[in-house]
Parts: structure tokens; C-alpha cells; sequence
């Protein structure tokens, strides 16, 4: 599964993959394959994505368009 709305937020906050990896405590060749989806997210990771970019899993996932958080 390709990622488009990873690589997406990350542009939109003008980071690049090494910036975002850091985030994580990876490095940027792993963030990369999430992007491109030859790698699995970990659940530990989505959710660290999905706060820093205050958007839901879902979105993330592409499950909903909507970027909002439900609380």
C-alpha cells in the first residue's frame, strides 16, 4: 500500500524524510519505505504521526477524507 497522504502532510510542513524520521527514531531509508508502502507502519509509529500532524489514523490510512480529529 502506497502512502500518498504521508508523503503529502510531510510537503505540506515543508519537512524532508530525514526530518520526520528523527521524529520517529528511525532512520530516513525506513520512513522512506513507509512512504512507498514496502514497509508496514507500526502502530507506534502511525500514532506518533497522527498527533504531530493532528490528523486520524484513518486519514493517514486513507480510510476517510476527512483530516479532523474526532474526540
Amino acid at each position: 500500500m502506497y502512502f500518498q497522504r504521508l508523503k503529502d502532510l510531510r510537503e505540506d510542513r515543508d519537512l524532508n524524510q530525514t526530518e520526520v524520521a528523527k521524529l520517529l527514531f528511525t532512520s530516513q531509508t525506513v520512513y522512506s519505505r513507509y512512504e512507498r508502502g514496502a514497509l508496514t507502519i507500526p502502530v507506534e509509529h502511525l500514532l506518533i504521526l497522527a498527533d504531530f500532524y493532528n490528523v486520524s489514523t484513518d486519514y493517514i490510512l486513507g480510510r476517510t477524507s476527512k483530516k479532523e480529529v474526532n474526540i
